[in-house]
């Protein structure tokens, strides 16, 4: 009867029948014999080790995790991400020296034996039967080979990479039988490609060409004999033997490695001597991973890519398939961004804000037509130190942006104007718009009870001097609060809902918006992505395309490349040409004549929006050509600065106005992303001037201002609406009926209309004047 070992284990003598015998029978078992699953030699005993014909008959070898590398839209590397660093080569662009190294220090008798190294067993047993388990495992490098298939497949997961690499007699079972399918398969040589790619060789670095690239700075196949021996040696032991970090102990396994080559008669016994004399000779990289690395100040939109890629249902069906893939990289993705446009916008952006400053700027640039967003910057840069930050605030917060976004003020008000051009009302609307008054009520909502304005809240324009009766022309270019609180009174919040809805405008939690009048001046927090989008709409006369970042993308696999799917924007008509052809020219008069002018382009044609928040916590411009739409945010992510008495980008400020700031960074930005480009037109309408606040020209129209200055002819005639026609001078108190009316409709503001969302800051007035 065997002995045992105290403790009830198996004595040396069952170990190596055991061992022995699961050699024989993988052999058995590849050759095709049908032998039973547990044999009298115990392969199954006490259920640690399964049979060899329970085992799956075909081991894949899996796709190794390799770099991504991710392009601008003309082909140019933006940044490298990888979960491992691997650039899988072919053995003919690998040293010689390394292969003969590799094998010399790992596996000496790789030519000679199959997957299974007998001899080696027999020295590994006697080993392990002193040391009372399995400690060491004569393993091949096909048996390695394995191994890292197994450690490859686990990926990040600790509890399946501790499975891997469990020293258990069941591991050696299932490696071996692989071994010896593999060796079948692929061939001495490719098992020695296959390895040397997948091995790790420390400092984060994996397969021999990231390592050469890392230790040496050169290519694999330019390695010489002593650097070859240095990575072989590294393998073991990479955390030992790291010769950045222990240089002695890392060149004493170097002259081990040369010793053994010398031995086996892969170099002669001079030339390892004389390696042996060289120093290491490092020229050490360090590692360039992840968005944090990319040129061209472009780690935000690096960024949103790689959100986009984890979130959007094309590259996966869960959001774990998609990290998956994501993390095995071996992509190359060519993105939408522009260089020319990137570096625009970073040029203006640090033109105007300083990373030191106590706010913030961010801008956004998507072409109209197509969704392709060209440009993404901020004034902070990405990173994690002072004055850096990794929140993209260009972006909602599933894509990596700000909880809520940022309350747009005024900016929001072209919308409240589309959806009432939408659904009839003339661009020559004309209310009464007093500097300040009550919150009128009730205002109507799609699907609920209305808005009563219970706590008589009041909203006022920016200055006293700004009191109606206007128009919608010149209070979109005024920016008049006063105005667009009656339009949206008057029209309801169910069309501007719908009109937002098409627009795909969404808060930065990305929740729909509120049915609250509070909407119509900008409270509600929206991201710079969004804004640009919705306002290239307008650009696109009325076609709303969702926004993408993604070109292409291509798969390497082995030796070739495979094609993916992408996202493709989806275009939608939001609002007729008519409408878009209205609000352009609305807007192209704020950047004429308005509070945009600071922003107005000068070699063509440019229409846009300013917008301040209450206590100014935050500043907006909002603009578009035909061809190109942007919006720059400017102030505190917090939102805890009011920007009164404020140096920024080394200009002090008394008031911080969207025309001010955020204005002259979308004009430079714009300008320099144009540059060579094409110039189109916009499709203008017309939209009379004439009317009131004395401004009549004696068309005998009820809204033409009396010929004194005096505004009651225009409002009174505004006012009875359309019951005769008037005079053909015109004329103070008795000015002519015209087919402008001032409704005076009430509303009522729920409780949070003045103070907004939590993130509002408080927006008592919404958008304020820009």
């Amino acid at each position: 009867m065997p002995k045992k070992r105290s403790g009830g284990g198996l004595s040396a003598t069952q170990q190596a029948a055991k061992f022995l015998g699961v050699s024989v029978l993988a052999g058995a078992v590849m050759a095709g014999i049908a032998l039973p699953a547990a044999g009298a030699l115990g392969l199954a005993a006490k259920g640690s080790v399964k049979g060899f014909d329970e085992i799956p008959a075909n081991l894949k070898s899996p796709q190794l995790s390799q770099r991504t590398t991710i392009l601008d839209s003309r082909g140019n590397q933006l940044a490298t991400v990888y979960s491992r660093d691997r650039t899988v080569v072919d053995l003919k662009d690998i040293s010689p020296y390394m292969q003969k190294a590799i094998v010399a220090i790992e596996d000496s008798r790789f030519y000679k034996h199959g997957a299974i190294d007998l001899k080696g067993v027999l020295r590994a047993l006697n080993k392990n039967a002193q040391s009372g388990g399995v400690s060491q495992g004569a393993s091949t490098l096909t048996q390695q080979l394995v191994k890292n298939y197994f450690i490859e497949e686990a990926g990040d997961d600790p509890t399946k990479v501790a499975e891997a690499t469990q020293q258990t007699l069941g591991r050696k079972v299932r490696e071996l039988k692989y071994a010896i399918q593999i060796e079948e398969k692929l061939g001495k040589k490719k098992i020695l490609e296959n390895y040397l790619n997948i091995t790790f060789f420390g400092e984060q670095a994996y397969g021999v060409e990231a390592a050469s690239q890392r230790y040496f700075s050169k290519h694999a196949k330019d390695l010489n004999v002593q650097e070859s021996a240095l990575l072989a040696g590294i393998v073991q032991s990479p955390s030992r033997y790291d010769p950045v970090n222990d240089e002695a102990e890392a060149t004493k396994r170097r002259n081990t490695v040369l010793q053994r080559m010398a031995e086996l008669g892969d170099i002669s016994q001079a030339e390892a001597d004389r390696a042996k004399e060289k120093p290491l000779g490092l020229h050490v990289s360090q590692p360039k991973n992840g968005c944090i690395t990319a040129t061209k100040s472009a780690a935000f939109f690096c960024k949103y890519v790689e959100n986009v890629f984890l979130t959007d249902p094309t590259f996966g069906k869960t959001r774990e398939a998609r990290a998956q893939l994501w993390n095995r990289g071996g992509l190359t993705i060519r993105t939408t961004m522009d260089p020319q446009a990137q570096a625009s916008v970073q040029a203006s952006l640090k033109e105007h804000v300083y990373k030191s400053d106590s706010v913030a700027a961010a801008a956004t640039l998507v072409e109209p037509g197509t969704g392709k967003v060209l440009a993404m910057g901020q004034s902070k840069p990405f990173g994690y130190g002072n004055n850096e930050t990794e929140y993209n605030f260009s972006v909602n917060r599933d894509m990596g942006g700000s909880n809520y976004g940022f309350p747009t003020g005024s900016t929001f008000k072209p919308f409240v104007a589309a959806a009432a051009i939408e659904g009839g009302k003339p661009a020559t609307q004309a209310y009464s718009a007093p500097y300040k008054m009550n919150y009128p009520s009730p205002v109507q909502r799609c699907s609920s009870s209305p808005y009563v304005n219970t706590k008589g809240e009041t909203v006022e324009n920016e200055n006293e001097s700004e009191k109606g009766p206007y128009r919608m022309k010149e209070a979109m270019a005024k920016s008049i609060n006063t105005y667009f609180v009656q339009l949206i009174s008057d029209i309801g919040l169910c069309p501007v809902v719908k009109m937002t809805d098409a627009l795909h405008v969404v808060q930065g939690d990305g929740s729909k918006l509120p049915e609250t009048p509070s909407i119509a001046l900008g409270s509600i927090g929206l991201s710079p992505l969004t804004m640009a989008n919705a306002y290239a709409t307008f650009a696109a006369r009325g076609m709303y395309c969702t926004p993408i970042a993604i070109e292409s993308i291509t798969q390497k696999i082995g030796n070739e490349q495979k094609s993916l799917e992408v996202p493709k924007s989806t275009c939608s008509r939001a609002m007729s040409e008519k409408t878009a052809d209205t609000v352009n020219t609305l807007l192209r008069g704020v950047v004429d004549s308005g509070t945009g002018q600071q922003a107005g382009l000068t070699d063509r044609e440019s229409a846009g929006k300013t917008g301040t928040t209450d206590e100014r916590k935050n500043a907006w411009f909002v603009g578009y050509t035909p061809n190109l739409a942007g919006a720059v945010w400017v102030g505190s992510a917090k939102q805890n600065v009011k920007m009164t008495g404020i140096s920024i980008g080394g200009v002090y400020h008394d008031l911080v106005f969207g025309g001010q700031v955020p204005g002259p960074i979308w004009k430079d930005a714009m300008t320099g992303a144009l540059e060579g480009k094409a110039a189109p037109d916009f499709n203008l309408i017309d939209i009379p001037d004439d009317g009131i606040n004395g401004k009549g020209r004696g068309k005998g129209r009820g809204h033409d201002g009396g010929k004194n200055g005096d505004n009651t002819g225009g409002l009174i005639g505004g006012l009875i609406g359309g019951l005769t026609d008037g005079g053909t001078t015109g004329g103070g108190a008795t000015g002519g009926t015209g087919g402008d009316t001032f409704p005076t409709p009430t509303i009522s503001l729920p409780g949070n209309f003045i103070e907004g969302q939590t993130n509002g800051g408080n927006n008592r007035n919404g958008g304020t004047r820009g």
